[in-house]
């Protein structure tokens, strides 16, 4: 086959259209790839995107084939593109597997660069710093850091996804990488084989890039990621898993100030003036001042509350009118202020004492920041956890921050997911996104829900406020499991209920001798997690809200899936308070307009666990009463995909014997 030039404009439709025909392109070179109705709208819509240079807005059901849709045509138009994806595995699942894939296929001379924040790559000064530094925890850190260097010597990337058995977690991580903040630049001794430098200046010189929604909203605050000299030359930008970028947005347009923060400076500013100008400046005095001060404002932002479990976000004003809270600010910005005279004596000595100057700066700065009013328009919150404080001033959503990168035209907008909203204007979406005027298209899933899926929502369960839900839910569960031999997840909305779940379901499996394993969030990382219930189909998953989507499961493994309760924005979290405020200043209904949207929405994240493709059959239970007897009941059950209600549980347990049944055997 020769190869496919790039389609001209007006053309790029039906070129898109061929390459993913029954005869096209795709097919030629993979004999499952199969011809999608609705994939092929969608291409088209993305075609006439590219071609107009405008935005669209599309809601793609499980199965449609989404991510092929909006890079098919955007491959062949030959366009220079950007594509954001929710997370760093999805940008890897983009740039090692689909994209190569179909430049092959459609053997297009496509140059493609994978771009992720500072904290995704080694940094070579830092990781020296970190060898002769010796302010390693303990001795596991240690051998991690080892790995490392012995790692360091063959990486070309420096990308740290590459390491295996690197725990996502692990306290080495932000010691053998940089910040925004410890960046020495050009002034950097190892600044010639700077790993983020490379991936910036391979992205500059390539067609298509991916990155993620942190790195885009990040440079959007620091014009630190590289994104900023990117997207001026991008013509197309495509954002997958669009539903996550609201959130991912309002994270990094805000402004933090963290006990962590500051923690890592007092730790860096140590080891830095000990290694490089040790008797110059008491060091240990600075240094444990700042310290002193971080740990004293973490205190007065916990105030009464003992024991956290998880991260706690509390109202600015039960902490920020407090003396002990405002006297603990005052001491982080003059702790600050005190490092960064003593490193002003020392700063000829070495970049590293300019730049730590500058942190010093910046933390004095943020500490007097939220001893002041917060701007206009913006919500101010602390969040508590049992290792810091982090004090956040935001924007209510990205309207203005989205329409600023939108206003210079030139560009098409492709925004996508698999959940969007509930209605044809996906106007969960578009409202908070400030893209009213953005075409919009839903294309169902081709999955035939009806005949595959149930749906099953108890009649006389406990209310979710009442005590006994939990042990219900879990009760509930432990039946469902021994009927599949496990294949089960239990999602919940709060931290608090997954733990009385996961501890309900394994006394009942132990009272009854089933032999089904638990495996509950928080006890590994993620993806070992997934790892065990992929390798011991007799397990029950308990997760909370990172469970709910990005999850994929298909085949025999998951058959059912339980939903603890249906999941409301919590009312009193500052920023759904400030949205209820605004949207009741407004004339507008805040439960409807808000609260039921953002149910729906995160419902059909839950549900779509369920049936991942076109052979698998399932049972999904909602255990919240309301789901049937409350006047929007309606409306959030509508939101799902059409699957088949059953009235009781005699019905939901015929089901699953009858799939237990057929399940293969593992």
């Amino acid at each position: 086959m020769t190869p496919q030039a790039a389609a001209p404009l007006g053309t790029l439709a039906s070129a898109s259209t061929e390459a993913l025909s029954a005869s096209g392109a795709l097919a030629q070179a993979d004999e499952r790839h199969v011809e999608r109705e609705v994939q092929i709208r969608m291409a088209q819509a993305v075609s006439d995107a590219i071609e107009t240079r405008t935005a669209l807005v599309a809601e793609a059901g499980t199965g449609v084939g989404k991510t092929f849709a909006y890079l098919v045509p955007t491959l062949l138009s030959g366009a220079r593109a950007l594509v954001s994806t929710a997370t760093k595995s999805l940008q890897d699942q983009l740039f090692l597997r689909d994209i190569p894939r179909l430049r092959d296929a459609l053997k297009l001379p496509v140059d493609v660069a994978l771009l992720k924040g500072r904290s995704s790559y080694l940094c070579l000064h830092r990781m020296k710093q970190a060898r002769h530094s010796a302010t390693l925890p303990d001795r596991w850190a240690v051998r991690t850091l080892a790995k490392v260097e012995q790692w360091s010597q063959t990486t070309a990337s420096g990308d740290l996804a590459e390491m295996d058995g690197l725990d996502e977690r692990s306290s080495v991580i932000p010691l053998v990488t940089s910040t925004r903040d410890n960046c020495l630049g050009s002034e950097c001794a190892d600044f010639r084989a700077c790993h983020v430098v490379r991936a910036r200046r391979e992205a500059m010189a390539a067609d298509v890039v991916v990155v993620n929604h942190h790195l885009f909203f990040a440079d959007m605050a620091l014009r630190d990621t590289g994104v900023a000299e990117l997207l001026p030359s991008v013509e197309v930008a495509v954002f997958d898993e669009a539903h996550q970028l609201p959130e991912a947005g309002v994270q990094f347009l805000g402004t933090t100030l963290s006990t962590a923060q500051a923690l890592d400076f007092a730790r860096d500013l140590l080891a830095v003036g000990l290694q490089q100008a040790r008797g110059l400046a008491k060091w240990q005095e600075l240094s444990a001042a700042v310290e002193k001060a971080a740990r004293e404002l973490r205190l007065a932002a916990a105030g009464p509350l003992r024991d956290l479990r998880g991260t706690l976000k509390l109202r600015w004003d039960e902490r920020g009118g407090r003396e002990d809270f405002l006297a603990a600010l005052a001491a982080l910005g003059q702790a600050a202020d005190a490092a960064g005279e003593g490193l002003d004596t020392v700063s000829e000595l070495s970049p590293d004492f300019v730049k730590l100057a500058e942190r010093a700066a910046a933390l004095a700065s943020l500490a007097e920041r939220f001893t002041k009013d917060a701007a206009a328009g913006r919500v101010r919150w602390i969040d508590v956890s049992p290792h810091q404080a982090r004090l956040v001033e935001s924007p209510l959503d990205i309207r203005e921050a989205l329409a600023e990168q939108m206003g210079s035209g030139g560009k098409a907008w492709i925004f996508t997911s698999a959940t969007l909203g509930e209605d044809d204007s996906l106007r969960w979406f578009t409202e908070q996104a400030g893209l009213e005027g953005a075409r919009t298209l839903r294309v169902g899933s081709p999955f035939d829900y009806a005949a595959h899926a149930r749906l099953y929502i108890p009649a006389g369960f406990p209310k979710p406020n009442e005590g006994a839900h939990p042990a219900a839910v879990a009760t509930l569960a432990s039946r469902f499991a021994r009927t599949l031999g496990g294949r089960t997840f239990v999602l919940t909305t709060t931290l608090r209920a997954l733990q009385a779940i996961a501890e309900k379901l394994r006394a009942e499996f132990e009272t009854g001798g089933d032999g089904i394993r638990v495996l509950q969030q928080g006890e590994l990382p993620k993806r070992q997690l997934m790892q065990l219930f992929l390798a011991e189909p007799r397990s029950v998953l308990v997760g909370s809200q990172s469970f709910w989507e990005g999850i994929d499961v298909p085949g025999d493994a998951l058959q059912c899936v339980l939903i603890d309760k249906l999941p409301f924005p919590p009312p009193n979290d500052p920023l759904v308070e400030a949205r209820v405020k605004r949207l009741e200043a407004e004339g507008r209904n805040a439960f409807a307009d808000y609260f039921v949207a953002e149910a729906a929405v995160s419902l059909k994240q839950g549900a779509g666990r369920l049936i991942r493709s076109e052979t698998d059959r399932g049972l999904l239970v909602v255990c919240d009463p309301r789901m049937a007897g409350m006047n929007y009941g309606r409306r959030l059950r509508e939101a799902l995909p059409p699957m088949t209600r059953v009235a009781n549980e005699a019905e939901a347990q015929a089901w699953l014997e009858a799939l237990a049944a057929e399940a293969l055997p593992f």
